[in-house]
């Protein structure tokens, strides 16, 4: 997909503090790209209104793992996979 664009990084980083999020040791940017993919992998295989839905339920599996960031790349990666197999819309 890219590099994410600034106004990404910035509202990322504007939400990240309005909750509280903590994201130290986690590259931003290598976040919000893998967000980006899972999301485009998602609403093309499965469906669009499924993008967001899978991004909420990766974000709520990785936030109780001693790894956050890890988790999320290995959550992603799962059913990033899992889309590739979905039948086709």
């Amino acid at each position: 997909m890219g590099e994410p664009a600034p106004d990404i990084q910035e509202w990322v980083g504007q939400v990240v503090r309005r909750l509280g999020v903590d994201l130290a040791g986690v590259d931003q940017q290598e976040l919000v790209t893998a967000v980006l993919d899972l999301t485009a992998d998602v609403a093309h295989g499965v469906s669009r209104p499924a993008a967001p839905v899978t991004a909420f339920l990766v974000g709520l599996a990785a936030g109780g793992a001693a790894d956050p960031a890890a988790a999320v790349a290995e959550h992603a990666a799962a059913v990033r996979d899992l889309a590739a197999l979905w039948p086709p819309p």
